[in-house]
């Protein structure tokens, strides 16, 4: 039997794909440890900084683990990014479909002692769709991640049911573009599947990581209203205010379209967004712009990129803007969105919620704003807003 850890680097489909492996590791007879022989880092490449801390992770597991398996966006992306690591590092360039099954026959199974393997969280992400057809000018994700794929909604809603019997309290459905999800031979689209996993017995919670502004359309907007169980939060990467900007980075819409589409949902739902600061066409106005933008959506929070050039996209030999103006942009726009985020929790203070406790002291409402509430993790609690700090909004019972 070999010990293991698994982590990762990113965003929400990464920490899918590790525990993947780490399902079928425990499947195979293996053990988890923090002192481990094996460990696997399923690495983030969205960034030139995201890329480095994925090299540092594997350098610094090398060290203190027999072997380490590299997986994820940053093991698939051309180039020399984990090159001249020890020769206890397994850099396991393949397909996500395909990574698990390479790591566990490559430990070597011992014998199926554990059927099932819950995971560690008290949410779980279920990943419904891969991979990327759209290709963003500055965008290396299709060319790590391949084209867009769907599960069936069979697997899916199969999964659900699993996630929910061992005590998750919440499903987040991931994909790297949720809007394309489709099983065409059993009629599904994601409305349809948000409806039938929001009906799943026992589910107390749905959420999207993450959709498109092409993608939120009447039957979507409908199916995340009508569904009881659907969080009232939705993230939707924004990348520019600007038109120009967004002509530039081949994005298909503009801050009209984006406006348009969200306006239903403002009143209801908390809205949060990605923003890319310091791309090649962004000027002084162009970010004014973006920050306007960002008000007049009714955002929150804002997580906020500065702009690297990825090799093999259309822009990875165009980088004009300096670091020290993408740094003070950055800035600017955290700002506002701690600004936002603040206005919205106080607007939340004498009001109830339901809040999911995932950490200790520490949960999230209904809308995925952040509590600071005392009650054992992984409850769900109900609780009225005392005040609004700059941590989140501070609970007593209700």
């Amino acid at each position: 039997m070999a010990t293991f850890r698994v982590d990762f680097l990113g965003c929400k489909v990464s920490h899918a794909d590790v525990h993947e492996v780490r399902e079928a590791l425990l499947r195979d007879g293996h053990s988890e440890s923090q002192h481990a022989e094996v460990a696997v880092i399923s690495t983030c490449c969205v960034t030139n900084e995201a890329l480095a801390k994925s090299r540092k992770a594997a350098a610094r597991a090398a060290r203190t683990h027999v072997h380490v398996y590299v997986t994820g966006c940053g093991a698939n992306l051309q180039g020399e990014a984990f090159a001249n690591l020890p020769s206890n590092v397994t850099v396991v360039a393949k397909r996500s479909e395909e990574t698990a099954a390479f790591v566990a026959g490559d430990v070597g199974a011992i014998g199926c002692v554990q059927a099932d393997a819950r995971i560690d969280r008290v949410r779980a992400f279920v990943k419904i769709q891969d991979g990327c057809s759209f290709s963003c000018n500055f965008c290396v994700i299709p060319l790590v991640r391949g084209a867009s794929r769907s599960r069936s909604a069979e697997a899916v809603l199969d999964e659900i049911r699993r996630r929910v019997g061992q005590g998750h309290r919440e499903v987040v459905l991931t994909g790297i573009n949720l809007g394309c999800f489709r099983d065409r031979a059993a009629g599904y689209d994601l409305p349809r599947l948000v409806r039938e996993a929001g009906a799943t017995p026992g589910l107390e919670r749905l959420r999207l990581s993450s959709i498109e502004i092409n993608h939120v359309d009447d039957a979507l907007v409908a199916a995340l209203r009508e569904t009881s169980t659907v969080s009232k939060h939705l993230h939707v990467p924004l990348q520019s205010g600007d038109d120009g900007v967004l002509h530039a980075m081949r994005r298909r819409y503009t801050t009209a379209t984006y406006l348009r589409r969200l306006a239903p949902l403002a009143d209801e739902f908390n809205l949060t967004s990605d923003v890319i600061v310091g791309f090649p066409a962004e000027d002084d106005e162009a970010f004014e712009r973006t920050l306007r933008t960002v008000e007049r959506a009714g955002l929150t929070k804002v997580h906020v990129f500065p702009y690297s050039p990825r090799p093999g996209t259309v822009t990875e030999a165009d980088d004009p803007v300096p670091p020290p103006v993408k740094k003070e942009r950055g800035a600017r726009l955290r700002a506002l969105s701690h600004e936002l985020c603040l206005a919205r929790w106080r607007r939340k203070v004498g009001a109830e919620d339901t809040v999911l406790v995932d950490r200790p002291g520490r949960g999230y409402g209904d809308d995925y704003s952040p509590w600071l509430v005392d009650a054992p993790v992984g409850s769900l609690v109900r609780v009225r807003a005392e005040a609004a700090t700059e941590e989140g909004i501070r609970a007593e019972a209700a």
